[in-house]
Order: structure tokens, then C-alpha cells, then sequence
């Protein structure tokens, strides 16, 4: 059972149960190493100050929002390191999503309203789909976005950069890197 928890802000960390079995899915595996000691350091950093972890990933084609069913799916050779060291604990939430964005077709939205967030922390990968079009949605009902661009892979780099460029100067999110946010608690 989950302790509400007190805060204005929650972490969102999208997509990081992943196979990568798909074109360019190498590459997006590489960058997502690159992204994984500071994300795994911010949810540490965000349950110290008892901000929310909401994990929203994609179902695989299991349409439960099971985590250990998703994450023994996903689970192999390449990205097990990844997903041993990321997976979701009984304290966190855990949500799928039909497509691109964690509020399209999920309980996101409520979740959020319920927990009373203002501000979302938003980590993962793609960076420049899931995490970008997340950004967007989240930006439309006014959440103040946080973006931290060493949390946040895209399969191409470039689009990445892009992709968080677009989330700073549109969305008006913070994207320092993740050491920069200060994570107090808010009341």
C-alpha cells in the first residue's frame, strides 16, 4: 500500500523498462548507460525528500501494470544491468501507457491531482518522443517542469539535444542537470 506522500513535485522516470529490440534500439541502449548513475542518484535524492517516483512505461503487450511482469518481459543479455539497477520497488508507482505520452490513456493526470504535484521531474528515455511529448502535455496543465538533461536519452544525440531545447525554451522547463535541483520538501 502507498504512503501519500507530501510533496509538490514528483519523479517521473518514462520508459527505462525497455528491451531495446528495435531499429536504432543499440544506440538508445548506449545512452541510456550514459543517463543511469545520475537518474538512479536523483530517485535516491527524491525518496530522501520524500517526493513520489512514478514510473510510466510502456506495456509490452501485456496491458497489466504489473512492473515485474514487464521487467521479466524486457529483461536480457544487453539492458539487464539496466533494469536490475532501476527497477521499480514496492514503494514506487507504477503506470503503462498506450502511446508516446504518460498522460494520453492513463490514470497520470488523477494520480497527480491526488498526490497534489505542481511540479514534475521528468527523467527517461526517448528523449526526444515519450519524454517530449510527456514535457508537452505536462506544460498544457500547467505543471512547472523540471527536464534534467543528463536524465534524458534519445537514440540520436542530436535529437536529444533538440528535443531538450525545445523543453526549455517552449516548455519553460529547468533542464540543469540533476545535481543542480534542489530537491526540498514542499508543502
Amino acid at each position: 500500500m502507498h504512503k501519500l506522500k507530501q510533496s509538490t513535485r514528483a519523479l517521473l522516470i518514462i520508459d527505462m523498462i525497455n528491451d531495446f529490440q528495435f531499429e536504432h534500439g543499440d544506440q538508445l541502449l548506449q545512452h541510456t548507460y550514459e543517463i543511469l548513475q545520475p537518474l538512479l542518484q536523483l530517485k535516491q535524492k527524491a525518496k530522501a525528500a520524500n517526493i513520489p517516483t512514478i514510473y510510466i512505461n510502456d506495456h509490452y503487450n501485456l496491458w497489466q501494470a504489473n512492473f515485474k511482469k514487464i521487467t521479466d518481459q524486457c529483461r536480457n543479455r544487453d539492458n539487464k544491468e539496466i533494469i536490475d539497477q532501476i527497477e521499480p520497488t514496492d514503494e514506487d508507482f507504477f503506470l503503462i501507457k498506450p502511446k508516446h505520452s504518460a498522460f494520453f490513456g492513463t490514470s497520470l493526470n488523477t494520480l497527480l491531482a491526488h498526490l497534489k504535484v505542481k511540479e514534475l521531474i521528468l527523467t527517461g528515455i526517448a528523449g526526444n518522443i515519450c519524454v517530449l511529448f510527456t514535457a508537452n502535455d505536462a506544460y498544457m496543465r500547467e505543471f512547472t517542469l523540471y527536464c534534467p538533461q543528463n536524465c534524458i536519452a534519445s537514440a540520436d544525440i542530436q535529437d536529444n539535444k533538440y528535443a531538450i531545447t525545445m523543453m526549455k525554451n517552449v516548455l519553460k522547463a529547468d533542464i540543469r542537470n540533476s545535481e543542480m535541483i534542489q530537491l526540498d520538501n514542499r508543502y
